[in-house]
Parts: C-alpha cells; sequence; structure tokens
C-alpha cells in the first residue's frame, strides 16, 4: 500500500485536546470490491485512490485524533458499503458516519445504519456546478422528506453545495427543524472575502438564526487560491468570533482531487485561526461530541 501522508508533513503546530474528533473524511477500497458509481451510475469527477481506514489512522495518530467521523464519498453514489465496512471495523465508541441514502428508504435500513452509527444524510451537489435557475427548487422534495425522517431518528443533514447555491438556499436552510452542517464553509471563495454573498448568508444565519447551523472547517484547498490559504484568515477568524460553538474541523482526508495536501497544515489552519485552546477544544472536542453524539 502506498502511503497518501507525506514524508515531510510539518509538525503540529499544537497538541489536539483529548478526544478530538476528524468530522469529515472518506475511505475508498479497491475497486473490485467496492465499485465506483454505485446506485447512480453517474461518472466521476475524480480517481479516487485506494485509501482504507488503516492509512487514515496513520493521519489520525499523527495529529492525535481520537474520534472519527466518516463521509460517504460520491464516487460510491448512495452505495455505501465500503463506509460502513469501516464503521464496523472501528468500532462505534468513537466513529459516526454520514451517509447517502433514497429519501424512501425503508425505516427497517435507517433503523440498522442507527445501530451502525449514522447519525446523518448527505446531500451532495457538484461544487463545481454553475449556476442555474432551477436547481434549488428541484431539490426541495428530497430535502423535504429527509428532514422529517432525520428528525424522527435525531439525525442531521450534511450539505455539501457550490457557494452560489449556498447563498440561494440559505432562506429554506434556516427554516430546517433540525441541524445541517455545511461542508467546505459553505464553498466560500476566500477572493471574495467576509463580503461575499454566501459568506455574508452564512454570517447572518449563525448570528440570528435558531442554532440548527453548523459549519465544517474543512476542503480549504477548494475555495482558496493560496497555497498557504491566508485569503482563508479573515473568513476563518469571522465564523470563530461569531459561533465558536457551531464549528467543526475535518481533514478532508485523503484530499480528492487535491492529493498532494498537508494534512497536517489544514490543522494548524486552527492556530492561525485563533490562539484560545479553549475555543480550539470547543470546536475539535466538544462541538462533535454534542453534535454526533459521542
Amino acid at each position: 500500500m502506498i502511503s497518501l501522508l507525506h514524508h515531510d508533513e510539518p509538525a503540529p503546530a499544537f497538541q489536539a485536546p483529548k478526544l478530538s474528533c476528524d468530522s469529515h473524511f472518506h475511505v475508498f477500497g479497491p475497486s473490485e470490491r467496492y465499485p465506483y458509481g454505485g446506485a447512480s451510475g453517474e461518472a466521476l469527477r475524480y480517481a479516487p485512490p485506494v485509501a482504507p481506514l488503516e492509512e487514515y489512522r496513520l493521519l489520525a495518530n499523527l495529529l492525535g485524533l481520537e474520534r472519527m467521523v466518516f463521509v460517504q464519498p460520491s464516487a460510491y453514489g448512495r452505495d455505501n458499503s465500503c463506509m460502513l465496512d469501516a464503521m464496523t471495523q472501528a468500532g462505534k465508541e468513537n466513529c459516526r458516519g454520514i451517509v447517502d441514502v433514497d429519501e424512501n428508504v425503508d425505516d427497517s435500513e435507517l433503523a440498522r445504519l442507527d445501530a451502525i452509527g449514522v447519525r446523518g444524510v448527505r446531500i451532495n451537489v457538484r461544487p463545481i456546478e454553475p449556476q442555474r435557475s432551477g436547481l434549488a427548487d428541484s431539490m426541495m422534495p428530497r430535502i423535504n422528506r429527509l428532514e422529517a425522517r432525520c428528525k424522527e431518528l435525531g439525525w442531521h443533514l450534511d450539505f455539501l453545495l457550490p457557494d452560489w447555491l449556498t447563498a440561494e438556499m440559505m432562506p429554506r436552510l434556516r427554516k430546517l427543524r433540525l441541524p445541517f452542517t455545511l461542508a467546505h464553509m459553505g464553498m466560500s471563495k476566500g477572493k471574495d472575502g467576509v463580503t461575499g454573498a454566501a459568506f455574508h448568508s452564512l454570517l447572518e444565519t449563525l448570528r440570528h438564526g435558531d442554532g440548527n447551523c453548523w459549519v465544517k472547517l474543512t476542503g480549504c484547498y477548494r475555495t482558496s487560491s493560496d497555497p498557504e490559504y491566508h485569503d482563508l484568515t479573515p473568513m476563518g477568524q469571522s465564523l470563530i468570533q461569531t459561533a465558536p460553538n457551531r464549528l467543526i474541523w475535518g481533514s478532508d482526508f485523503p484530499h480528492l482531487s487535491f492529493g498532494d495536501r498537508s494534512t497536517v497544515q489544514l490543522f494548524n489552519l486552527l492556530a492561525r485561526w485563533t490562539s484560545d485552546a479553549a475555543v480550539r477544544k470547543r470546536i475539535l472536542v466538544d462541538n462533535p461530541a454534542e453534535l454526533f453524539g459521542f
């Protein structure tokens, strides 16, 4: 197995608090066992590496992460078997999962997933999806159905949306009757800064919403135009100043389409964005414990 970790990773800028959690990462198995495309049969946007749980644990040990949240990658569609097998291997005590399922899946299947440790359903739109009218409306029946079903289970909805769609859908998201997460800081671009439409709507929701909105500090290479991510510093600091109790951090390992990025460098951004160890503990330990039920 070829290691996906850098051999020249920088040192972590701070020691992760006990029970720190990686709230967003993926696993991939050999394609002959876990075929890509899943139930959807969609063409792949990327060529996934083989990235099993054993490989991820090297990263977790390096950073001192003890808890983990698996997220279903789009490459597998709605076939969650690779992730669920890894979750079973990891054990429920310190792992949770976010699946992609049909909104009308049987109650018995949802109960099975809940017993394994699943705590949410992913709603995934390509981050590079061009702006077009009607997309948000077409998503509403699925969102409405999943909202009702996830609320009964005590689960949440996990959104990956392009920034323009985040801004367009925010009025509906504010009305959700259950927690929801926004991956990659809502895909707000560093070049747009804190006044960009998507980021502004995100901050307003955190300031004036009912507390259901959670933001993932993940995937910075997807929104930054700076290899050192300095353009995201004002945004990261604004989120921490606005709602430190609604932020979670994730590695986004194995950095699909961006595989040459340093995970430790991404972890170290937390030290750049806040020098307060108590705030970092909230983001890494307390907040994921509340959201995922550790």
